[in-house]
């Protein structure tokens, strides 16, 4: 019988540490408590992140090993450069924001149902309304391409998910994320748990004591959440074409 610690809903800052999570299901921690800004803050800042099905209890994760990605190796590899070739899409931050989550909690063709439920699209908005949360966009004309969303805090950002609308999509603003982050001196981008299809992307799985470690660090680094913000959109192919943009403000 499993038996795991219940939330208090009177302190949206504690958490059990994150070692004590369950081997099985790997990296179950706790359960309870609510999506409120301060709670979601907190548990991202100790290498946390909910996951639940809707109608469930919220359930929070730290798994071990933990999937990442490196922003200093994370660029366009041969193929998405032939696909994007001679496309003008255009890559935006923060400029569609919902759009993108409700696109990422759109179900995957053979899914009959979503984690991103109501509920998680609210949270998530509430954090973005606060500097937390962002989204990449990834415009072909006035449609939207493919697209990203994630927690920043600090000098980590936290991936939640990824969408395509047509091919390369999601590949190119998770490039077009890593070129950002890469120019502000954010070394990870956090994947949480790892599947092919993230490994294919370049993700990698390291211990979760390494990854907690690095966490302490990054999310007590100074970071002004307003370099977020008035990013000009960038055309896709000076991603392909300059392999060490600097994107900024």
């Amino acid at each position: 019988m499993i038996r795991l610690p219940l939330l208090d809903e009177e302190l949206p800052d504690r958490f059990p540490d994150p070692r004590s999570a369950l081997d099985e299901p790997n990296g179950l921690l706790a359960f309870g408590g609510d999506l409120a800004p301060e709670r979601l803050t907190a548990a991202y800042a100790q290498g946390i992140f909910p996951w639940f099905n809707e109608g469930d209890p919220i359930l929070w994760w730290s798994p071990d090993p933990r999937c990442v990605f490196h922003t200093a190796t994370l660029r366009p590899n041969r193929s998405l450069r032939r696909a994007l070739a001679g496309t003008t899409w255009q890559v935006t931050v923060d400029r569609a924001f919902r759009s993108v989550v409700k696109a990422c909690a759109a179900p995957r063709p053979g899914q009959s149902g979503t984690w991103i439920s109501p509920a998680m699209i609210d949270a998530y908005e509430a954090l973005h309304e606060r500097g937390r949360a962002h989204s990449v966009e990834v415009w072909d004309g006035n449609r939207l391409a493919g697209g990203l969303y994630g927690v920043a805090i600090g000098r980590l950002f936290c991936g939640e998910s990824m969408f395509s609308a047509c091919s390369g999509g999601s590949k190119l603003a998770l490039c077009a994320l890593a070129a950002l982050l890469r120019s502000w001196d954010f070394p990870l981008i956090d994947a949480q748990v790892s599947n092919p299809h993230l490994l294919s992307l370049g993700a990698l799985e390291i211990p979760r004591a390494a990854f907690l470690k690095q966490v302490d660090a990054l999310t007590s680094s100074s970071f002004d959440p307003r370099h977020w913000q008035h990013l000009a959109p960038l055309p896709a192919r000076h991603l392909l074409d300059n392999v060490d943009l600097n994107w900024s403000d």
